[in-house]
């Protein structure tokens, strides 16, 4: 079994999985104006429709993690592909929200592309090189992000909004397909005796480190998809009118996305080096400085400036939470612990997205980057005392 080989294809693959996701999710509240819904409710329409699929992921995850160590990663990797090509080519054909957020539920149901990719790069690489192997998946992944809003834009400027559904299901489908022709499972660990998910839980909650690893995990995946869904209207309001707006959200919700592909392998790096508790307080005070900036933004290009430094800094948090939730297991049970990080982070997503849409009601779009950068900033500083006082609970190194 080549690790290198199963890295490489996987990061690949989930590049692709990144980009498929991308391409349709940031225009949401443009295409529910497509089909009916007010301008008046588009806010609230918006968090619902973000949200549920990543409740219903939440709810499936330590499902689907606990049969990819029984029956195989790499099997779930090809379910949770097939399945979702379906799902995006089924979202090219929805006429109201309702039917839309159908789709957003089969989604959910559909979710464990990427966790069970993580979970066969993590069982079959060195220990020595676990940090670097995390950071490149976190580097495509990102990279998959730069390149969604772009291509879904511009298909979407010029041919609407359906055919970057289509495009969507037929870049995930060929991503899984390559996952099959060459992904090997590793053979220590292809099936594990069967347990129930309450075994898990509660084994899960008897694990007081990896308990602090899922909390922070749901705290700054729900503080980072606040803004999801405002992005595009707060890109309307900065520039005073909607034209090409899809475009230049596109572009400007990719800027992150490109300052993450530049530095999540350092991150990674830093962190087996110096310790991942360190990098922590680092990547969450620079994040939320920048974040909390974006409150002062007096246009696009200022706005896009902002979002490429905070892309610099808060993808260091991930490489270093899922190094150290790795470190919590065996090789044998890594498909349930990304099962268990899947559900903290689809918790996160569900409630992220409802803040922001009531958050944005009540006091308006901007101030909820004053909200979200000063959660970044007092995360940093939790994780900061927590290292001065169990410094064991959070911090790894390779």
């Amino acid at each position: 079994m080549n690790w290198r080989r199963n890295l490489w294809t996987l990061a690949f693959a989930v590049m692709l999985s990144g980009s498929s996701y991308t391409m349709v999710i940031p225009f949401l509240p443009l295409y529910l104006l497509e089909i009916g819904v007010s301008p008046d409710r588009v806010n609230l329409w918006s968090g619902f429709i973000f949200s549920v699929t990543f409740f219903i992921a939440a709810v499936m995850a330590p499902y689907w993690g606990r049969r990819a160590d029984q029956s195989g990663r790499r099997r779930m990797i090809l379910r949770a592909g097939f399945s979702l090509a379906a799902v995006y080519l089924l979202g090219a054909f929805v006429r109201n929200p309702a039917d839309l957020l159908a789709v957003r539920v089969l989604q959910g149901v559909a979710s464990g592309f990427v966790p069970a990719s993580m979970a066969i790069v993590a069982a079959s690489t060195p220990p020595a090189k676990m940090g670097f192997s995390l950071g490149i998946m976190q580097t495509t992944l990102l990279t998959g992000g730069i390149l969604g809003p772009v291509i879904g834009g511009t298909l979407t400027h010029l041919f609407g909004m359906r055919l970057s559904f289509v495009a969507a299901a037929v870049i995930i489908f060929l991503g899984t397909l390559m996952v099959g022709a060459l992904v090997a499972e590793p053979k220590h660990c292809q099936v594990q005796p069967e347990s129930s998910i309450r075994d898990d839980l509660r084994a899960a909650f008897r694990n007081r480190r990896l308990m602090a690893v899922l909390l922070l995990l749901f705290a700054v995946q729900a503080v980072s998809m606040i803004l999801q869904p405002l992005i595009t209207l707060y890109v309307v309001q900065l520039q005073g009118n909607a034209a090409g707006v899809v475009f230049t959200a596109g572009i400007v919700y990719s800027l992150a996305g490109v300052a993450g592909a530049i530095s999540a392998p350092l991150w990674g790096r830093l962190g087996q080096r110096a310790g991942f508790l360190r990098i922590l307080v680092v990547a969450f005070a620079g994040a939320g400085l920048f974040n909390l900036s974006q409150f002062f933004a007096g246009d696009i290009y200022q706005f896009a400036g902002l979002q490429f430094l905070y892309g610099l800094f808060i993808v260091g948090v991930f490489p270093a939470i899922n190094t150290i939730a790795v470190s919590c297991s065996d090789a044998n049970s890594q498909g349930r612990i990304f099962g268990l990080t899947t559900t903290a982070n689809q918790l996160g997503s569900m409630v992220g997205p409802l803040l922001g849409g009531g958050i944005s009601s009540w006091l308006g779009i901007r101030p909820v980057f004053l909200v979200t950068g000063g959660m970044l900033l007092v995360l940093g500083g939790i994780v900061f005392l927590a290292g001065k006082t169990a410094p064991a609970r959070l911090q790894s190194r390779g």
